[in-house]
């Protein structure tokens, strides 16, 4: 025997240990997407280990490092262990190739290259480059992006509260709905999910290439939805203060729950805002709401709040005016509302959601 013992061991690749922190922390990919300004196709990539499908270096590093901030991790470790798994697959698939590789026979042609020929060629192929670049530089700049709405129709009609807008612009462009970013796929396409109000809602889409030149597309939408309280009655709905009738049974005199529940009652103002709703620990909501857009959910225990901004974010708990969701005009995530919620308990809680959402991430240091 040689002394030595054989023992295996066993680490987590790139995309487990993404996975495994995302499962820690309870995120789903849509909730993490919304938060990074990644594409959930790319976060999901990125946890396969499907690199090939991944964008240029420089655009994974940027993603590791925003998702490391929002995994409260240290973001030279994950580009790091990225790095590595890339350079082995390289020399995997660069192995394959070589094995796969066939000699060619030797093709004996009568043409011959003469040093002449090889500056002559040069040089024309210089010229037409240049001439192909400098003309694509001039049309970039010259024109507007282009911009198709796909859906919806402009001066349409849903029955609905909410509506999805995608559309078709150039996949370098800067993409905006009602001045909210959205970002754009690697094919130019995108999609955004919008929260109405009741009546006539004005969606402007706005694309702005490197030359700063805008293409712009008004849409409106005319939305039919009409809230209805528990007993099947219609409830007023106000595009402008946002309020929506609650039944009394549903409610104690103090604005605490009862034992049916809780009901909140979301609005935003101004907007837009991307909010995400949990009801009883599952997704119920996680999208774009327009100013002065009203959402109800209704949950047996409790009802957890992420908002892209908590001073723009207004909250009835069972017919009672909370106010605002923070007096931070920042993102705020976690803000719960359970039976017992009472106005105090309601600003604590906003209070600890704030101080969590700052705390679980951790500062990077700079090389």
């Amino acid at each position: 025997m040689n002394g030595f013992t054989k023992k295996r061991v066993g680490t987590l690749t790139l995309g487990e240990k993404l996975k495994k922190l995302r499962g820690d922390k309870r995120i789903s990919l849509g909730e993490a997407s919304k938060f990074t300004k990644i594409q959930a196709v790319y976060l999901e990539h990125l946890e396969e280990g499907a690199y090939d499908f991944l964008p240029a270096d420089v655009y994974v590093r940027g993603f590791l490092r925003s998702y490391a901030d929002f995994l409260g991790v240290d973001d030279r470790i994950l580009i790091r262990l990225y790095e590595k798994e890339k350079g082995i697959k390289k020399n995997l698939d660069k192995e394959k190739k070589s094995n796969l590789k066939e000699r060619k026979p030797i093709d004996i042609s009568s043409f011959v290259f003469t040093p002449q020929k090889i500056v002559v060629a040069v040089v024309i192929a210089v010229v037409l480059m240049g001439l192909f670049l400098l003309y694509r530089e001039v049309d970039s700049f010259a024109s507007a992006p282009s911009l198709v709405i796909l859906s919806p129709d402009d001066n349409s009609e849903v029955q609905d509260n909410s509506i999805y807008v995608k559309g078709v612009t150039e996949k370098d462009a800067a993409l905006f709905i009602n001045d909210q970013p959205i970002l754009v796929g690697d094919d130019g396409r995108f999609g955004e999910n919008l929260t109405l109000q009741s009546g006539l809602n004005n969606i402007t889409v706005k694309s702005v290439n490197k030359f700063k030149k805008e293409a712009i597309k008004n849409i409106v939408v005319r939305s039919d939805y009409v809230a209805t309280t528990d007993n099947g009655s219609h409830g007023n709905q106000s595009s402008s203060a946002g309020n929506v009738s609650v039944n009394p049974a549903s409610s104690g005199g103090d604005g605490t729950a009862t034992a049916q529940g809780v009901q909140i009652d979301l609005r935003v103002d101004p907007g837009p805002v991307w909010l995400s709703v949990e009801t009883d620990g599952a997704l119920a909501f996680s999208g774009t709401m327009l100013r002065g857009s009203v959402q109800s959910f209704k949950a047996t225990d409790k009802i957890v709040i992420s908002s892209g901004s908590g001073k723009a974010t207004f909250v009835k708990l069972n017919g009672r005016d909370m106010g605002a969701l923070s007096a931070d005009a920042g993102a705020v995530r976690g803000v719960t509302f359970t039976k017992n919620t009472t106005p105090d308990t309601a600003a604590t809680s906003d209070a600890a959601a704030s101080v969590s959402s700052t705390k679980d991430v951790k500062p990077t240091k700079k090389k």
